[in-house]
């Protein structure tokens, strides 16, 4: 399939990496079909974009790489609707944001995916260790221009 973007032009990606989350995102909930985009080669973070329209794409990261204590207390109904038995069923990403010169990950909001039956749910945890605005990674200065 041919999945158009703002920031990518068109992408074609196999119909099989289509996730679907029935539920919609927090604040977008009639847009239920996303693919995951990596813009290049170990990049740490990804880009969700939606199939059903090119604005709508969000960076996403695996929260393990930069909180290693991060686990989602999923719910035994949560888990079921999901399809399955336990989390090392499931990948888990984040929803990044800039925040100045930060990258803060939504690790109140995560969103756990299937990985067999690519169906998903952003959840949204009671548990207040983990905010919306978790520091990730601070970026570097802006490099200035050498002049010959």
């Amino acid at each position: 399939m041919i999945v158009n973007t703002t920031r990518f032009g068109q992408v074609e990606v196999d119909d099989s990496r289509v996730i679907v989350f029935p539920k919609g995102l927090l604040g977008f909930p009639s847009y239920t079909r996303y693919v995951l985009i990596e813009p290049g080669e170990d990049s740490y973070f990804l880009w969700l974009q939606s199939t059903q329209t090119p604005d709508l794409a969000f960076v996403v990261t695996d929260p393990s790489l930069f909180v290693p204590t991060y686990k989602v207390p999923i719910k035994q109904d949560q888990m079921r609707e999901l399809g399955i038995a336990s989390l090392s069923s499931a990948q888990v990403f984040v929803i990044v944001n800039k925040v100045d010169r930060m990258l803060t990950g939504n690790l109140q909001g995560p969103l756990v995916i299937n990985v067999a039956t690519k169906v998903g749910e952003q959840l949204v945890l009671s548990d207040r260790r983990f905010t919306t605005r978790v520091p990730l990674v601070e970026l570097g200065s802006p490099v200035e221009a050498m002049s010959a």
